[in-house]
């Protein structure tokens, strides 16, 4: 499964409705990777390719959604985006994790093998 655009109105139909929700609620049932990025940045670009293998190499067990932050400026600003590349980890229980910079290859599968992947502790 490739890497998929997010809009705004994707993000509050599919992730998490910020306009109605006060608490943190993941509606989705696999965990998520969402990289906000711009066409004219430099390490998005390094790291699109990387995301695409990830996206190939874990299928169905996990979504890669990419938000570019100058058309979705409204999302962009909720998160607080300053820098690009920023993604946002989401597993489907428990708190999201946002981790600015573009990252190896293998610190994603660490991010998703240890944090999005592992079965939730129920505590």
């Amino acid at each position: 499964m490739a890497t998929q655009q997010l809009s705004t109105q994707d993000f509050k139909d599919k992730i998490f409705n910020y306009e109605t929700e006060k608490e943190w609620s993941y509606t989705g049932t696999v965990p998520v990777i969402i990289d906000f990025y711009a066409d004219w940045c430099g390490p998005c670009k390094m790291v699109a390719p990387v995301l695409e293998e990830l996206s190939e190499q874990y299928g169905e067990r996990l979504v890669i959604y990419k938000v570019d932050t100058e058309k979705e400026e409204e999302l962009a600003a909720v998160f607080g985006i300053q820098s690009i590349p920023t993604f946002l980890f989401i597993p489907v229980d428990g708190t999201p994790m946002m981790q600015p910079g573009a990252l190896p290859k293998n610190a994603f599968q660490q991010v998703i093998e240890e944090r999005l992947l592992q079965p939730s502790s129920g505590s």
